[in-house]
């Protein structure tokens, strides 16, 4: 067996970036060769997390198959999410809580997804169900990850799973939970000196929806309106990648995370779908998501049901 790869998603956040870390380390305790590597460069969330516990960030790769032909995925299972050459590699395993689309393979496989907050969560288990030990430093990244999708536990995908996770991890990594989560979140609203492009797209996926391609991003901050002062900007980069890359809508939710609101920012057609699946009405192309803090959860689901 030659070295596998193990990713998480494009665009990577705080759990596509440890996941791959965590995972890889589990699967070099059980004598496979493994290494993480990333589909994109780390956010500023994920640099705190990581320069907090001294770990270096995995290096980028824009393709496996020169590497490897045997890859992992973790946080992640749909083809367009993935690796550019996906479909010419061997999938072993997929560790993942997303929904489970565009996805299948050739041989048989690992596959582990449970409806949890965070790929991290699934992973502690794994340690405990092999007898392996979490390392101090990738007890603190784990922890990093459940911290950063369940939003501190307001996100409505955290589980009593990922808050029992979390407090493990905490007390191994030895950091207090609050504290450091609330300042690893606060490192990622930096939002001053990004362009519009790392804005949008930064945490951005695409979802096939019935015959149209949308590409959703999400950004947290600590005020919305820092964000939507540069609405204009931000559409005229959204029709850009739009036009560039065939997507039919951009969907940019720009998430509060003290208040644990979200607007939605909108270009593209048909609207009206966007605001049938929220029930609301978009004025200058925007509208306040109560409430709505998931992608996974709040958003991609409603507008599934709203194109198919």
């Amino acid at each position: 067996m030659s070295k596998v790869l193990v990713f998480g998603h494009q665009n990577p956040d705080t759990d596509a970036i440890t996941s791959a870390i965590s995972f890889s380390y589990l699967q070099n305790q059980l004598g496979v060769e493994a290494e993480a590597v990333a589909l994109g460069t780390v956010n500023e969330e994920t640099a705190y997390a990581l320069n907090y516990f001294n770990v270096e960030a995995p290096r980028v790769i824009e393709s496996a198959k020169d590497e490897t032909n045997q890859v992992m995925l973790v946080d992640h299972n749909e083809a367009q999410q993935s690796v550019s050459d996906i479909k010419e590699l061997e999938v072993l395993a997929v560790v993942d809580h997303h929904r489970i689309a565009n996805f299948e393979t050739a041989n048989p496989l690992f596959y582990r997804a449970e409806p949890v907050g965070c790929t991290n969560t699934i992973i502690l288990k794994m340690y405990k169900e092999h007898g392996i030990e979490v390392p101090k430093k990738i007890a603190g990244l784990m922890l990093s990850a459940i911290v950063s999708d369940s939003l501190l536990f307001k996100s409505p995908t955290c589980t009593e799973q990922d808050v029992k996770a979390a407090k493990e991890l905490a007390e191994i990594s030895d950091v207090d939970l609050e504290v450091y989560g609330l300042d690893m979140l606060k490192a990622g609203t930096n939002l001053s000196d990004k362009t519009a492009l790392q804005l949008i797209d930064g945490d951005a996926k695409t979802f096939p929806m019935g015959d149209k391609n949308l590409r959703i991003g999400q950004v947290n901050t600590v005020d919305v309106q820092d964000v939507l002062s540069r609405q204009e900007e931000l559409e005229a980069e959204m029709q850009k990648q739009m036009d560039a890359n065939g997507f039919d809508m951009f969907v940019l939710v720009i998430t509060n995370i003290l208040d644990s609101d979200s607007v939605a920012l909108v270009v593209g057609e048909p609207k009206e779908k966007v605001e049938a699946a929220f029930d609301v009405t978009l004025e200058n192309n925007q509208a306040l998501l109560k409430g709505v803090v998931s992608r996974k959860k709040q958003v991609v689901p409603q507008l599934t049901k709203a194109f198919s």
